[in-house]
């Protein structure tokens, strides 16, 4: 039976700890603050702590302790804001505040069932769409982009979006002559090389790692340059070279030759079209609030009659619960179970600082705020659904990969390495007593 050493509410301690002891587990420390931890770990040699996901008992110094001294933690979250910080912060085993012993022993003891990894997916081309209302396309593109590349892949950034590109401005990058427009240009006479590809791409840096970047329209009145076979051809030439192409496409998903008799003339929607049906995977990006729910919805039924549903990952972003109320993730999953039959979704919390740094320096998450919660969603989203090939080696950048991995005989993680390899996660400094270093 294992040592416990706990930082858990009152309420907490009395329903947990007297099952706790009559399944032979010993209490060997009782504390109300993460700091009085630190010194039961050295006094008392415990072998799991139990804390509570709040400040007040947890803290990236308890984790880096308990790393030191091979003692697994458990985290019970009050709250979804909690429970986002402690899995930010590197941990699996979080809990809710309604835990029963009977859920934790199986936790405590190392016998819980593990998750079966991802999946690895062969995608080359991912188009990233959302509905109108700016849910976050260009902000999901720049950063999946910026992992990937970080992963060890040549990527291609691509803003094909007809209604006017952000890319560029995202990054930092000059504007004056829409490379992707361009390219299109060259593919429909059929111009377009390996040395005009080089010639019309800009090239992003993001934390030692390197990502090619063809910029959109400089405003929404030369969508003409941008027809559905140009776009096709120039998207499949630029897949030629690269292990992965992202595509920020634009809203709209209506037909307008159903609204014109004008069967030849040029369409404003042909771009995200073709780029939807060129795309290996597509990204419907959603806002979390009941407007944005309600367009990612209706926006999957139009999806579903353009690209096969199998190839199509949901993300709703900005989940808080200030527009959702109490439970804002497990409400948003049940919405999209219940209205779209959707059983998985990707949800990105609301990180207004994180987001904020980003656009002030003009860079990826990964440089502006690498241990922000929507850095470390993003990343983790990346490592899963699209993990890098056998032998690759990314770049660290202050960032992390993933959760950590459980270790051999406590099923306790293994020891971060100090060296500069990629490193694990214990990001999200909002849960530190001191203001982030991004703030």
């Amino acid at each position: 039976m294992a040592r416990l050493a706990v930082a858990l509410g009152r309420e907490l301690e009395h329903r947990l700890l007297p099952d706790a002891v009559e399944h032979g587990h010993r209490v060997v420390a009782r504390v109300g603050a993460w700091p009085e931890l630190l010194v039961a770990l050295r006094e008392c040699a415990p072998e799991v702590v139990l804390v509570g996901a709040g400040a007040l008992t947890f803290d990236r110094e308890l984790l880096s302790a308990c790393d030191a001294a091979g003692v697994r933690v458990i985290a019970i979250a009050d709250d979804d804001r909690e429970r986002a910080a402690a899995r930010a912060a590197g941990l699996l085993e979080v809990l809710g505040p309604a835990v029963a012993w009977s859920d934790l022993e199986p936790v405590v003891a190392g016998t819980a069932p593990t998750p079966p990894p991802p999946l690895p997916s062969t995608a080359r081309t991912i188009a990233v769409w959302g509905p109108s209302g700016a849910p976050g396309r260009t902000t999901i593109a720049v950063n999946l982009a910026a992992e990937l590349a970080a992963a060890g892949r040549r990527v291609v950034l691509v803003d094909a979006d007809p209604y006017g590109g952000a890319v560029a401005l995202a990054l930092g990058l000059l504007d004056e002559t829409p490379g992707f427009a361009a390219a299109c240009r060259l593919a429909g006479m059929g111009a377009l090389d390996r040395s005009e590809r080089e010639r019309l791409a800009q090239r992003c840096t993001t934390s030692g790692a390197e990502f090619e970047v063809f910029t959109g329209l400089i405003g929404p009145a030369r969508w003409p340059e941008l027809g559905a076979e140009r776009v096709a051809s120039a998207v499949a030439s630029i897949a030629e070279h690269a292990d992965a192409v992202v595509i920020d496409t634009g809203f709209s998903l209506e037909r307008d030759e159903e609204l014109t008799s004008d069967q030849f003339a040029p369409r404003r929607n042909a771009a995200t079209f073709a780029a939807l049906e060129a795309a290996d995977r597509v990204l419907a990006v959603g806002l979390a609030d009941p407007l944005g729910l309600g367009r990612l919805l209706r926006g999957c039924v139009e999806l579903a009659e353009l690209v096969d549903p199998a190839q199509l990952d949901v993300i709703v972003n900005r989940v808080r619960q200030g527009a959702l109320g109490v439970g804002a993730y497990a409400q948003v999953r049940a919405t999209l179970q219940r209205l779209g039959g959707i059983e998985r979704a990707w949800l990105l919390p609301h990180d207004g600082r994180g987001a904020d740094a980003a656009i002030l320096r003009a860079r990826a998450l990964r440089d502006a705020a690498p241990r922000s919660p929507l850095a470390t969603a993003i990343r983790e989203y990346a490592a899963e659904r699209f993990p890098a090939p056998p032998g690759t080696i990314g770049t660290d950048g202050g960032g992390a990969t993933g959760p950590r991995s459980g270790a051999a005989r406590t099923g306790r993680p293994a020891p971060e390495s100090s060296g500069s390899g990629i490193r694990g996660t214990r990001l999200l400094d909002r849960v530190r007593r001191r203001p982030p270093h991004y703030a």
